[in-house]
Order: structure tokens, then C-alpha cells, then sequence
């Protein structure tokens, strides 16, 4: 059974930072695009951003470009999203998420396209 944990959550001053991780398990990581979504209270889940299999392309929400940084490590099965320049809007549960690439360039904000989802980490923003 495929395993998505999330960790690196937590509370955070207005223009702090923190970098969340996304162990991958039972699944051929690098076949796979990964995703960061997020959800706050009251709220549709959101799409944050998206990386490629390769590392070679990666996507972002509008809000949150620029100031977030999405990257992989393959040979650790590990996803991760570095967070800048927080806002209390940033608050929410963030989740991780694996698409089956299948050798494709593939990127989707679409939460539907994905095959996998972790349990996801609280991240709340203090003003």
C-alpha cells in the first residue's frame, strides 16, 4: 500500500519560514509528479504546486509564487515544499500528492489527477 507522510508542519510568525517534507513509500517515486495542495478551515482544498518527475518543471499557485519552492529528492523518496515570507493566509492543512506520470512531463493542479494523498500537516501563520 502506497504511503505519503507529510511532516515539518507548525506555527509560525507572519515572514517566518518552514519547509515541509513528504516521505514516499511502496511506490516507484520517480514515476510519478508530485503535488502540494493545502486546505484552510471553511475551505475548498487549493492547489499550492506541482513538480515534474524529473525535477525539470515545476508549477505554482499564483499565491504563493515566489515565495514557496517545491523540490524532490528521488534517490530518498522525499517531496518537499519550502515556504518564505509566510502569511496568515498561508494557514491550513497542507497534503501531498503523487500523479502516475507514466514517463510523461507531466504537471496538473487538477486534484482529481492524482492518484495518492498523504494525511497531511497543519501549518498556522500567527499575526
Amino acid at each position: 500500500q502506497v504511503q505519503l507522510v507529510e511532516s515539518g508542519g507548525g506555527l509560525v510568525q507572519v515572514g517566518g519560514s518552514l519547509r515541509l517534507s513528504c516521505a514516499a513509500s511502496r511506490l516507484t517515486f520517480s514515476n510519478y509528479a508530485m503535488g502540494w495542495f493545502r486546505q484552510a478551515p471553511g475551505k475548498e482544498r487549493e492547489f499550492v504546486a506541482v513538480i515534474n518527475w524529473s525535477s525539470g518543471r515545476t508549477y505554482y499557485a499564483d499565491s504563493v509564487k515566489g515565495r514557496f519552492t517545491i523540490s524532490r529528492a528521488n534517490t530518498q523518496n522525499t517531496l518537499f515544499l519550502q515556504m518564505n515570507s509566510l502569511k496568515p493566509e498561508d494557514t491550513a492543512v497542507y497534503y501531498c500528492a503523487a500523479v502516475q506520470a507514466y514517463g510523461r512531463d507531466y504537471l496538473t493542479p487538477n486534484e482529481y489527477d492524482y492518484n495518492y494523498w498523504g494525511q497531511g500537516t497543519q501549518v498556522t501563520v500567527s499575526s
